[in-house]
């Protein structure tokens, strides 16, 4: 099987990966089923998850995990969830990614780790703020396609 990321992509992300202070997990939801992108959603995160320890991956199947799927409200395969990890302990930070994280997403993914392992948002205090008030559950979605 062909590498999707060159060497000097792993080079890069690497080094970005320099900063990882804490231990993430990483869970992918595929299917066997009417998925067109799951096969390379999941060796890219077999990749990107191998160039750093702190990094872990799980992988299930939309059907026979459905109960998996259904506790981290995952709805969509490809789908990934960016969680922190501690032990065996996992925290659901409600970071979430449907379809191939390519092209621009690519380094949203890359991102997404290294805040998570962060443990900290890098929102502003007075965003933090303006959060806390919020009475009613919000769904932030943003949609891209794939050119």
């Amino acid at each position: 099987m062909e590498r999707l990321l060159n060497d000097n992509i792993v080079s890069q992300i690497r080094e970005a990966f320099g900063s990882l202070s804490n231990p993430v997990q990483v869970l992918f939801f595929g299917s066997r089923e009417n998925c067109d992108y799951c096969d390379d959603t999941r060796q890219l995160l077999e990749e990107v998850v191998a160039i750093s320890d702190a990094l872990s991956l799980s992988v299930y199947d939309m059907d026979t995990d459905a109960d998996v799927a259904r506790h981290y409200n995952v709805d969509k395969a490809p789908g990934i969830v960016i969680a922190a990890k501690e032990g065996d302990q996992i925290t659901d930070l409600g970071v979430r990614m449907a379809g191939i994280p390519s092209g621009h997403e690519f380094s949203s993914l890359i991102q997404d780790l290294i805040l998570v392992s962060g443990r900290d948002s890098g929102l502003n205090p007075q965003t933090r703020e303006m959060l806390k008030a919020l009475t009613k559950p919000v769904l932030l979605q943003v949609f891209v396609t794939p050119t």
